[in-house]
């Protein structure tokens, strides 16, 4: 047991008590994050709250220690926790657990692609914290194995997602049932007119907390780009996996065959990759995702859906093998390194056709993304020498004639007057 002396005070200051605070000494906390130092009080204070702040900044622990605080161990359940995939359930249910170690709290999740047997047994020793995704939530409602008489707190985590991905009318569903009064909260790295509009229906007088601060993506984030043919994207994949020393890296396809084809490829060609997407069962997807949590796989192939809730503290790079078809996943994407204040690396592959997109990512971010020296890459003239090309080990093959190394730039200048000084 830690000595009081060194339980973490700046947490004590906003309220929470002793068995959290003895968790929070055991995981390494010690200093708040924003989001988390300006909505732990509100929350306590029992407010309906409309959090604002990105992603890797701590919004679990934010949510998770009041409402830890506040449960009374001798109810039902009390609080209910809804999120956009499975593997961000996964991961807010096993944060809860390591904040309430101190407690007789029970936490359990929900979600699809596991068997409802399992889960109606787990909803059977009575939690007093529910986490889940929306479809699974509703058929446990449906069969009758969750009740909310006695539910006093409604989190919806990455509300943005969550109505992004078509969730929009299951939530009403779902929170329309919450008849008690209670309190709720919303969190997301952005608020929209769709998530106002939900808040006005569902909130009593929420006390909107935005510390994002007008900065859509994490600062201590180098941004770079690498101009490249379609035919070299792998080879110059291979070289930067190489040449930058990645300790853990994801590398972002946008499709689900794409990701399955290049983890395929990485894996011949010598790189311990593994693909997360949504058509993996979710026993097989919790597998991988462990395994890199515990850096026994470098390289994790993903696409976006897949991604959410990953929430790694080391992630070195990411790599976006393909420039995202919407801007705004750009920022979910390099949000997954850099977190915690940690320095994190984002690679973006960029063909010359591809330029104006890059530049409406520059002024989403409002930054200019460097182009990456890639020392000892020679491009490709042809799809066909590229494909040459099958392992780290093998020299890349000889141009026909020496190519000029190609850059966006030329082709797109990129005005810079948007650039805030």
């Amino acid at each position: 047991m830690h000595p009081h002396h060194e339980l973490p005070q700046a947490f004590a200051e906003l309220g929470l008590e002793t068995p959290l605070l003895r968790a929070l000494a055991k995981v390494g906390f010690s200093q708040p994050s924003d989001i988390q130092r300006a909505i732990i009080p509100v929350i306590l204070q029992g407010k309906d709250v409309l959090g604002q702040a990105r992603t890797g900044t701590g919004k679990t622990a934010a949510f998770g220690l009041p409402i830890l605080q506040k449960i009374d161990p001798q109810g039902r359940l009390q609080a209910l926790v809804l999120a956009p995939t499975r593997e961000l359930a996964a991961q807010i249910v096993g944060e809860i657990r390591r904040l309430g170690e101190f407690l007789p709290i029970h936490c359990v999740p929900i979600y699809g692609g596991q068997g409802v047997k399992g889960q109606l047994h787990q909803l059977g020793r009575k939690p007093h914290i529910v986490v889940g995704t929306p479809g699974r939530v509703l058929d446990l409602m449906g069969r009758g194995a969750l009740s909310f008489d006695a539910v006093d707190y409604v989190v919806l985590d990455e509300v943005d997602r969550m109505l992004d991905i078509g969730f929009r009318d299951d939530i009403r569903r779902i929170l329309t049932r919450v008849e008690r009064p209670h309190q709720t909260i919303f969190v997301s790295a952005t608020i929209d007119d769709p998530i106002k509009n939900l808040a006005r229906q569902f909130m009593h007088e929420p006390v909107e907390v935005n510390v994002s601060r007008d900065h859509l993506t994490v600062e201590e984030v180098a941004q770079y780009y690498v101009t490249v043919d379609p035919w070299d994207k792998f080879r110059l994949l291979m070289h930067i996996l190489n040449s930058e020393q990645t300790k853990l890296a994801i590398v972002f396809c946008n499709t689900k065959h794409g990701a399955r084809k290049l983890a395929k490829r990485l894996f011949a060609a010598g790189v311990d990759a593994k693909e997360i997407h949504g058509d993996l069962v979710q026993q097989k997807r919790e597998r991988i995702m462990e395994r890199f949590r515990r850096h026994q796989i470098p390289v994790l192939v993903a696409t976006d859906l897949a991604s959410r809730g990953i929430d790694v503290s080391s992630i070195t790079h990411i790599i976006n093998y393909d420039l995202p078809q919407d801007i705004e996943i750009y920022v979910h994407r390099i949000g997954r390194t850099a977190r915690m204040g940690a320095a994190g690396r984002a690679i973006t592959f960029a063909t010359r056709e591809e330029g104006s997109e890059l530049y409406e990512i520059e002024k989403l971010v409002n930054r200019q993304l460097e182009q990456l020296p890639v020392d000892g890459f020679t491009p490709s003239p042809s799809r066909e020498q590229a494909a040459t090309v099958t392992s780290p080990s093998a020299p890349p093959a000889a141009p026909a004639a020496p190519a000029a190394p190609r850059s966006l730039g030329g082709r797109f200048p990129v005005p810079r007057r948007y650039r805030r000084r």
